[in-house]
C-alpha cells in the first residue's frame, strides 16, 4: 500500500490549519515539536518546564497563524515565538539577573567521555552558566541574533549584551580547561 502525504504543500497545510482543521494543526505540531522543544530546552534547564513553554508557544503559533506572511521560513517564524516564550517564562520566574557582580564557579566534575564532548555534555556546560549569561550566549551563538537585537528583546543595553556574552564565553572556557586538567589528573592516578 502506498502512503500519500495528506498535505504536500505548506501553504495548503497552513490554510487548513487557519481554518481550524485539527488534522492540519496536528501535522504542524508533530512536524515542528521536536525541534522547538530543543529550542526551549536551550534556555530552560528543566525538560518538563521546557515542554510547558513549548506547548504555550504552540498555542500562540495557532492563535497567530493567520499573521504569518510567508516572507521567511515557517519554521523560523515558529522558532522566534519559542525563543520569546522561553525568555518570557524566565522573566516571569525571575531567574534572569543581569549584573556585574562576581559569581560562584560551579564544579562541573569530569566528563564521562574524556575524548569527545557530546551534545548533552555541552548542554550541561551551557546550563551551568548564570541565567543572564546563558540567555545572551544562546541568543547570540546558537540563534544568531546581533547584540542590538538581543538588547531590544531582553530590555538591556547593547553593552550589557556584549559583556554577558564575553563573560559566558570566558566561564565556558574556564570550565572546559578545568575539566581538561581534571581528566589528565584522573588518568595519571589510574
Amino acid at each position: 500500500m502506498k502512503i500519500i502525504s495528506i498535505y504536500s504543500n505548506e501553504k495548503q497545510l497552513l490554510k487548513k490549519a487557519i481554518a481550524g482543521n485539527r488534522q492540519a494543526q496536528r501535522t504542524i505540531y508533530e512536524k515542528f515539536a521536536p525541534k522547538m522543544l530543543s529550542v526551549c530546552r536551550q534556555y530552560i534547564k528543566d525538560v518538563q518546564f521546557a515542554e510547558d513553554v513549548m506547548v504555550n508557544g504552540f498555542v500562540k503559533v495557532f492563535k497567530n497563524l493567520a499573521a504569518f506572511e510567508h516572507r521567511g521560513s515557517f519554521e523560523g517564524w515558529i522558532r522566534k515565538i519559542m525563543v520569546r516564550e522561553s525568555i518570557s517564562y524566565l522573566r516571569k520566574k525571575q531567574f534572569v539577573v543581569y549584573d556585574d557582580e562576581v559569581f560562584e564557579k560551579k564544579d562541573l566534575g569530569v566528563a564521562e567521555t574524556e575524548s569527545i564532548l557530546d551534545i548533552e555534555h555541552i548542554q550541561d556546560l551551557i546550563d551551568s552558566l548564570p541565567e543572564g549569561y546563558k540567555m545572551v550566549f544562546v541568543l547570540y551563538a546558537v540563534e544568531g541574533y546581533k547584540h542590538h537585537e538581543i538588547a531590544k528583546m531582553l530590555k538591556i543595553s547593547e553593552g550589557t549584551s556584549k559583556s554577558q556574552l564575553f563573560k559566558a564565553r570566558k566561564m565556558l572556557q574556564e570550565n572546559l580547561k578545568l575539566q581538561g586538567i581534571s581528566s589528565r589528573t584522573k588518568s595519571r592516578e589510574n
